[in-house]
């Protein structure tokens, strides 16, 4: 009696077994898979402003259609597109892809993503990459990029004094862009454009009329040059107007702190 006790309970426990695994197998049937032959494409060397193109082919290696739901890039210098949004299981799609390469040097990688409905992988990530020569060029640098003036006396001008270095190839040419701004090199006006040779650089004082302004002040001065990379720069000036009253009521206010040894 006890033995047949057992039995019963071996057969229902294979019975319980057995359907578990037939639950498996109907979970996994019906799915769809995305499967790309190459996930990564390296353009090696190329000349700054071709456009690269190149197409990723996957295929459906699953049991249901796969839905090519959403094709996105981690920049706007970059377009992808799938060649069809439905794939029927053993048939196979593309994403073509172009990367502009105007304005970039060095190595650069960039990436595409592949959202789908397969229930495993979907958000598939393919990376383009190209090592991109450069021709010979102005490279324009600043400095500084923001600066405070402080306080300033109602009447006065601001002032900043910008260091601008060429630490490009051949001549780098700068324009500067304001309403009402002058700008001064050694004494004299910068003149226009203001061209340094590569490896050089120059400062130029910068005057900008605060007229009858007062209170906090901001501006932005552009800086336009030949440089490929870095065709337009801004510097941020800013600061805080005050009348010579003001200025004299505050140092009465703090001339103690003002006293030398303190």
């Amino acid at each position: 009696m006890k033995s047949r006790a057992v039995n019963i309970k071996k057969v229902y426990l294979m019975g319980f077994a057995l359907l578990l695994f037939l639950g498996s197998l109907a979970l996994e049937a019906g799915q769809p898979k995305i499967k790309f032959k190459e996930e990564v494409k390296n353009f090696g060397k190329v000349k700054q402003g071709e456009v690269l193109a190149h197409e990723f082919v996957f295929a459906n290696e699953g049991d249901a259609t796969l839905v090519i739901q959403k094709v996105s890039t981690s920049c706007g210098c970059t377009a992808a597109l799938a060649s069809e949004e439905k794939i029927d299981p053993g048939k196979e799609g593309k994403i073509g892809i172009k990367f502009d390469t105007r304005g970039y040097g060095g190595l650069v990688n960039k990436m595409i993503f592949v959202e789908s409905n397969d229930p495993k992988e979907a958000r598939k990530q393919l990376q383009i990459s190209a090592d991109i020569e450069t021709p010979p060029a102005a490279r324009i640098e600043i400095n500084p990029y923001n600066y405070d003036a402080g306080l300033i006396v109602a009447g006065e001008e601001l002032k900043v004094n910008l260091k601008i270095m060429n630490k490009g190839e051949i001549e780098l040419r700068a324009e500067f862009n304001h309403r009402n701004a002058t700008y001064s090199l050694n004494g004299k006006p910068a003149p226009v454009p203001l061209k340094i040779v590569a490896g050089k650089e120059a400062d130029i004082e910068i005057s900008i009329p605060t007229q009858d302004r007062l209170g906090v002040v901001r501006e932005y001065i552009l800086i336009k040059s030949n440089d490929p990379m870095r065709s337009t720069l801004s510097l941020y000036v800013s600061g805080y107007i005050i009348t010579k009253v003001q200025l004299k009521e505050l140092f009465e206010k703090h001339k103690d702190i003002l006293r030398p040894g303190n």
